[in-house]
């Protein structure tokens, strides 16, 4: 009995052992049929010889085998034209060698990060955590480098001469800005129209044609505002109905005057220029009482149902501001030039704003908790320079900052003066402005090594939140707690709760789906008339807002691609052509039209995806391949030709007959072959993603249907959503792949792709939910260690969009 169990035990070893030592040879058998005609030693097509590869040792060749992977599954490799390997042997040759790789890894556990400075979006969020000071990024720092559309990779963010300069100039007026004027100077600021309409906050209900905006007010006081222009021009058509303007300071309001109707008119007619100036001084230097800090200011007309708005969502003539003379749109008032805003006058002070609440975590004027000035310094620098470092300090860190409080005394200066200095110098610190990951004491050179907690904290917030641990997470790390499993995921979970939270939407996902930049792509006023800033401004909120329903409302990643809720306003629902949303507040919406579902339904990838007068297969079906699946086509060699215009004479024709006789040839073909069936499937939206079924310029009905490399045929935009969740594992690991890049502030590397796919493994478990792939990410070697350093990358900031 005993002998028959062990013969029985040896029979299937042995035949287990034999199917494995079998499939290298089938696979073998594939790659020579299929790979070796240009990837042997004879040919070596691209410097690439497989065929002196042994399968059976394939982690000793993992680098070379990863890229592989990646090519095979974006069926780049065999190029169309070429023998192509069934899909089966294909899927089956790619889960082989995953599970070859995954199960006898190789390389560093983790990649190397170099010093970082913050970005100019980690700097200004950073900021505003330390000291309650909003800054727009763009006003204070030039543009970063990016990589593959982050522009949060270590090695790219570089420093020079320029950058220091703006630095130190930025703490002075941040640090300003948050102490506030004690001395209560008076200062001008003029905000033009243009400048803030398009503000993301929406105007209160009952308001049109207005703008809200924040104004940092630096004093207690009066404060002297003056509405520069209501559309009192030299045709006076705008005052013929009467207009009512309000001025709301945080939703208080604070002034109410009317302008327009038939007394207005008259005057302006009878008495010209020096009537219309009479008109506006009623909106000239309006006084209001204000207390320090940053208000919410709306300037706005309250909207009369029974005259036309001027909220010209349909398009059209938009009355005689539009040709340049004057500002008034059709026969209402509208706000033209700016606002200016003068003050303080009758100087009473400086309240406890929301950034002095952050910095004055002491008073040497309380006469309950007697403190000195010197101590009380002491003890506000100790706090902020702790929050800033993001560690905490020590007796030499305080000593160095202090000299700067002394320096702002001189003079006669106040102890608000000093410390204003302190502030300066914190946020010019190479404490706050770098992150260093430095090990444990006694690491090493040339080591891999575990994080230390605060070393953990600071990147698992600049991941989740863009800037800085809060006092909570500093605390944990503090107390060598955030190491402990338990405890990082009650971390991470209070932190995706957070409002700070959404710059996983917009420094994140917006970037990685290249939708940050829609102002790159100008339409053809004259082939898309309807098409203005606003509305390009609303592709980019609904974005915004879909991706955020999906990702912090902890949905499954794949949602993204199949999700039939998104956020419409009026003029965007127009748009699509979906009744029933009116206003200009935007909300949620479940779409009846499985066109415009996911991702690939979004005006905004298809505007981005377009040029200004036409689609571009091209561009759509090359954003797919790298944003949805991680393949990103080969770059055209240079000097290939890209024009698709229309030759002068010529009979009009639709895009993919363009497109099908520029790519005849087979060098072409080679890359297009794999580009262009994915874009074509995408046809029926035009270049402002709206749906079409006649291409309008060639007269021609729309033709969606396409073969995907994959051998399936397909016929517009539900049919390639089909084909891409039919793998939700593939969409999975290409979403996982860009999440990590952001994580570590680095390009992945071969060694690091095991790790991707064990995350992707075991969020699906959970229906690939945001979290779960976050803590996938958050317990990797590759995010809890630093590896050796590597030799420099060559070229990478040669190779880097500067978008």
């Amino acid at each position: 009995m005993k002998r028959s169990i062990h013969v029985a035990a040896l029979a299937v070893l042995l035949a287990s052992w034999g199917s494995a030592a079998g499939v290298p040879d089938q696979y073998h058998a594939m790659l020579s049929t299929y790979c070796f005609t240009c990837h042997s030693t004879r040919a070596k097509v691209g410097g690439l010889a497989l065929d002196s590869l042994d399968l059976q040792a394939a982690p000793d060749d993992a680098r070379i085998w990863e890229k592989a992977l990646h090519k095979l599954r974006g069926h780049l490799m065999p190029p169309p034209g070429n023998p192509q390997p069934p899909q089966k042997d294909v899927d089956s040759f790619v889960a082989w060698m995953e599970n070859t790789l995954d199960s006898h890894r190789t390389g560093p556990k983790a990649g190397y990060v170099p010093i970082e400075r913050l970005n100019r979006t980690e700097y200004a969020a950073s900021v505003k955590a330390l000291v309650g000071v909003e800054v727009n990024p763009k006003d204070v720092l030039p543009q970063d480098i990016q990589v593959d559309g982050f522009d949060n990779i270590a090695d790219a963010l570089s420093v020079s001469p320029a950058f220091l300069d703006q630095y130190i100039g930025a703490a002075r007026h941040i640090a300003k800005a948050a102490i506030g004027d004690p001395a209560g100077r008076v200062a001008n600021v003029k905000y033009t129209i243009a400048a803030i309409q398009n503000s993301d906050e929406p105007l209160p209900l009952g308001l049109r044609g207005g703008v809200r905006f924040k104004h940092n007010f630096p004093a207690d006081g009066e404060y002297r505002i003056s509405i520069l222009d209501v559309g009192v021009g030299l045709y006076t058509s705008p005052m013929e109905n009467a207009s009512t303007l309000v001025m709301m300071i945080d939703g208080r309001i604070v002034f109410r005057k009317s302008v327009g109707g038939p007394a207005d008119q008259a005057l302006a007619d009878r008495a010209g220029a020096e009537a219309r100036a009479t008109i506006m001084e009623r909106f000239s230097k309006i006084p209001v009482q204000v207390q320090a800090g940053v208000r919410d200011i709306v300037v706005a007309f309250i909207d009369r149902a029974d005259v036309e708005s001027d909220e010209n969502i349909a398009g059209g003539f938009g009355g005689i501001g539009v040709l340049g003379f004057g500002s008034g749109n059709g026969r209402m008032a509208r706000l033209g030039d700016g606002i200016e805003i003068a003050g303080p006058f009758n100087f009473t002070g400086v309240s406890k704003t929301a950034s002095r609440a952050l910095i004055f975590v002491c008073d040497p004027q309380n006469k309950t908790k007697p403190i000195g000035e010197p101590a009380c310094a002491r003890q506000i620098t100790e706090n902020l320079a702790q929050r800033a470092f993001r560690r905490p300090v020590t007796t030499e860190d305080v000593g160095r900052l202090m000299p700067f409080y002394e320096a702002g005394r001189q003079g006669g200066g106040s102890f608000d003066q000093g410390i204003e200095q302190v502030v300066a110098a914190v946020l010019a610190s190479p404490e706050f402005l770098y992150r260093a990951i430095r090990g444990p004491q006694g690491t090493a050179p040339g080591a891999e090594f575990s994080l230390t907690d605060l070393e953990l904290a600071s990147r698992l917030s600049f991941f989740l939140w863009n800037t800085g641990p809060d006092e909570e997470l500093l605390a944990v790390a503090a107390a060598g707690g955030l190491t402990k499993p338990e405890m990082m995921e009650k971390q991470v979970r209070r932190m995706l709760a957070d409002p700070k939270a959404s710059s996983l939407v917009t420094s994140f996902a917006m970037k990685w789906l290249n939708l940050t930049t829609l102002d790159s792509v100008q339409p053809d006023p004259t082939l898309f008339p309807g098409f203005n800033e606003q509305l390009r401004h609303d592709f980019s909120k609904e974005a915004e807002a879909f991706v955020s329903s999906i990702l912090l409302e902890d949905h499954g990643v794949v949602d993204l691609l199949t999700s039939n809720r998104t956020f419409l306003n009026e003029r965007l629902a127009r748009h699509y052509g979906v009744d029933g949303v009116l206003g200009l507040q935007f909300r949620e919406v479940t779409l009846t039209e499985k066109e415009r579902a996911g991702l690939l339904g979004k005006a905004a990838m298809l505007l981005r995806t377009s040029y200004g007068d036409r689609t571009s297969p091209v561009l759509r079906g090359a954003w797919v391949l790298d944003k949805l699946l991680n393949t990103p086509p080969t770059p055209p060699p240079p000097n290939t030709a890209t024009d698709l215009s229309q030759k002068a004479g010529e009979a009009p024709k639709t895009v993919r007959a363009r497109l099908e006789q520029h790519r005849d040839k087979a060098s072409c073909n080679q890359c297009h072959g794999v580009i262009d069936p994915t874009g074509l499937a995408l046809e029926n939206f035009d270049a402002i993603g709206e749906w079409r079924t006649t291409d309008r310029q060639a007269k021609a009905p729309i033709d969606a249907k396409t073969v995907l490399p994959n051998g399936a045929a397909i016929d517009g935009p539900v049919e390639l959503t089909a084909q891409l969740v039919d793998r939700p594992g593939t969409f999975a690991e290409a979403f996982t792949e860009k999440l990590m890049m952001y994580a570590l502030n680095r390009e992945l590397e071969y060694f690091d792709m095991p790790q991707v796919r064990a995350v992707v493994r075991g969020s699906a478990k959970d229906n690939y939910k945001f979290s779960s792939m976050v803590l996938g990410i958050v317990n990797t070697d590759a995010f809890r260690k630093q590896g050796p350093a590597a030799a420099p990358k060559e070229g990478l900031v040669k190779t880097a969009a500067v978008q």
